[in-house]
């Protein structure tokens, strides 16, 4: 599979199937993510998987958005994506090295997030980011260490439905030139 062909072919999975996702083959699709591109090479992002009972709790927290709970409880598992916090954006004195701030850290989090989801589609997996939940509530469930910030969730699995390709905005709307 191409890069092209894997960036035009994944799409927001909602429905899996019962298939459990293998541990073996997760740790390969994060060896695959970790290769993604961070501020200063600080490798941020952590990832926490979550299963069973744990995964059920954590579906209850996304009642934010209701459709968000079903996604969850349909999939085999979630992965919690999380970042060490006080490393993107930062010189070695802790100042800030642009007007940013640390807000690069959430530009590596979705780095690897969809470099995390482009593994899992070229394994036959499939992944939808949701970022609508009780993130204080979920953070504590799944005993995220204080010097990390919980991101987002990905719920993971082998896909249920075959979803077309939302319509695209032209080229020419998205890109444009300067000299």
């Amino acid at each position: 599979m191409t890069a092209k062909e894997c960036i035009v072919g994944r799409r927001s999975i909602r429905q899996f199937t019962d298939q459990p996702v293998s541990h073996d083959l997760l740790e390969e699709i994060v060896a695959t993510a970790s290769y993604a591109p961070s501020w200063k090479n600080t490798q941020v992002t952590r990832y926490t998987a979550v299963e069973g009972a744990v995964k059920e709790k954590l579906s209850k927290l996304t009642s934010i958005f209701p459709g968000n709970t079903s996604r969850m409880e349909s999939a085999p598992m979630v992965v919690a994506v999380s970042v060490v916090k006080g490393r993107c954006g930062y010189e070695r004195d802790g100042s800030f090295s642009t007007v940013k701030g640390d807000g690069w850290q959430m530009f590596d989090a979705g780095i690897a997030s969809e470099a995390f989801c482009l593994a899992a589609y070229e394994q036959g997996l499939g992944t939808v980011i949701l970022g609508l939940f009780d993130v204080e509530e979920a953070a504590r469930l799944l005993e995220i260490p204080e010097e990390q910030e919980l991101v987002a969730l990905i719920c993971i699995g082998y896909p249920a439905e075959n979803p077309e390709a939302p319509r695209r905005k032209t080229v020419s709307d998205l890109l444009s030139y300067k000299s």
